[in-house]
């Protein structure tokens, strides 16, 4: 095993992690900036009223994108052991 190689795993675990969190990420981040305009508009400067609209959104976000982020998943393991069985040879 060179370092080539170890550092295109890292890459890929890197990359895959990013993608898992992506989804809950840019949601998080566009429902904050709209209950911060919201805010802003009415004068509302309640901080605690930011924190449940995010966190519906991103447990809805997390179970709409459940059955793709598990084959991402599945499939890097598969990947990673794949690789894995043929370093140890």
């Amino acid at each position: 095993m060179d370092a080539a190689q170890v550092l295109e795993w890292g890459r890929d675990v890197l990359w895959t992690a990013l993608l898992l969190a992506a989804p809950a990420l840019v949601v998080s981040l566009v429902v904050g900036l709209v209950v911060s305009f919201l805010q802003a508009m009415t004068s509302l400067q309640d901080q605690t009223l930011s924190l449940i609209p995010k966190l519906l959104a991103v447990a809805l976000v997390l179970i709409w994108t459940m059955p793709w982020a598990m084959h991402l998943a599945a499939h890097f393991t598969q990947r990673m052991l794949l690789q894995l069985s043929e370093v140890v040879r």
